[in-house]
């Protein structure tokens, strides 16, 4: 028995030992070409590494990163490079920041294809600190972008989804994501003008709004921006595009939870509006510009206990839309101005 744990033992220090000496082959390393100690203005460099290793994936180690303006990613298949973070892998923006997003994905070379090797690149892990002062990722051309397990910290913009290359088609994945805004005015923690893109799995806080829907052709799940910021304007979700399907998406605390602007067509199923304090000086659910063209299946609304300015529904009558909603509580005081009635389906 002690001789098969020695052979056992000596195996897998063997094994380890082959996977440590092959290891900088499978990858690029950022920590050899630039330091992650939190002090060095590393930009410069990380992006020559990124130019020079073509279709290769570029592994940061843990450590921290400072950057003076955005690492750009080419969306060009023949270019592309797709970038990993070891969990506790920080790119920080340092004080003097130049503007934009910490890394722009396809921000030079674009492309338009998902036939040609080299189309699928993005983020996979790590922290991206904007320090106040720098916004997150940007996706901006390409066709196959993915960003997920990644954590967004201290940014005005979380995370915004360009005009597509593809007429307007964007076809990103954003999976598995925390993003913190910096609980100014103004901020907005996903912006997405592309169409046809998939959100799962994304927890938001510290924004204005939380989720901002340009375009059409999303599918959101699981997601659920919470309100740090006590404005009259906060929105969880501001959607301004029809044929986007939200499910499971949960608003949480914001002045108004869902606005719909004018002939918006989108399907909600099973969402949520919540408010839990008095933070924010009003509680409407869903506001629409015009009559209410969408369909809620499954609503859930559950106000606060002191609710002078309350309404789970403010838009013209006369619309095609429908909610049908678990039940609502019974000392819900709405306003005047509450048209939930005509539109609940029973």
């Amino acid at each position: 028995m002690k001789a098969l744990k020695t052979i056992l033992l000596a195996f897998c220090l063997l094994s380890a030992t082959a996977v440590k000496a092959v290891q900088p082959g499978l990858y690029v390393v950022a920590t050899d070409y630039a330091k992650a100690d939190g002090k060095t203005d590393v930009a410069d460099r990380l992006q020559k590494m990124i130019d020079q290793n073509p279709n290769r994936t570029i592994f940061f180690p843990d450590g921290v990163y400072m950057i003076s303006h955005s690492l750009i990613t080419p969306a060009d298949p023949a270019k592309a490079v797709h970038l990993v973070f070891a969990n506790f892998a920080v790119l920080k923006a340092t004080d003097d920041w130049q503007g934009g997003a910490l890394v722009r994905l396809g921000g030079k070379d674009p492309y338009n294809t998902t036939r040609i090797n080299g189309s699928n690149y993005g983020i996979e892990g790590g922290i991206f600190d904007g320090s106040g002062i720098a916004d997150g990722i940007t996706i901006e051309s390409g066709r196959e972008t993915r960003v997920n397990h990644a954590s967004i910290k201290h940014v005005h913009t979380g995370l915004h989804i360009l005009f597509g290359a593809n007429s307007g088609s964007s076809d990103a994945d954003i999976v598995d994501c925390n993003i913190i805004g910096d609980d100014k005015s103004g901020s907005t923690g996903i912006l997405v003008e592309g169409y046809d893109n998939t959100l799962s799995n994304i927890r938001l806080n510290g924004f204005t709004t939380g989720v901002h829907l340009k375009s059409g052709g999303n599918s959101l799940k699981n997601i659920h921006p919470l309100s740090g910021v006590p404005f009259p304007e906060s929105c969880g979700f501001r959607i301004e595009g029809s044929n986007n399907w939200l499910d499971y998406c949960y608003a949480d605390h914001f002045a108004t939870c869902f606005y719909l602007a004018r002939d918006v067509s989108c399907n909600f199923s099973y969402c949520w509006v919540w408010w839990w304090s008095h933070k924010v000086p009003m509680e409407h659910g869903i506001v629409c510009e015009g009559p209410l063209e969408s369909y809620f299946y499954g609503l859930r609304a559950t106000f606060g206990e002191d609710h002078p300015d309350a309404f789970l529904l403010k838009a013209e009558k006369g619309g095609h839309g429908f909610i049908e909603a678990s039940p609502l509580p019974e000392d819900v005081r709405f306003t005047a101005d509450d048209v939930s009635d005509y539109y609940i389906r029973r």
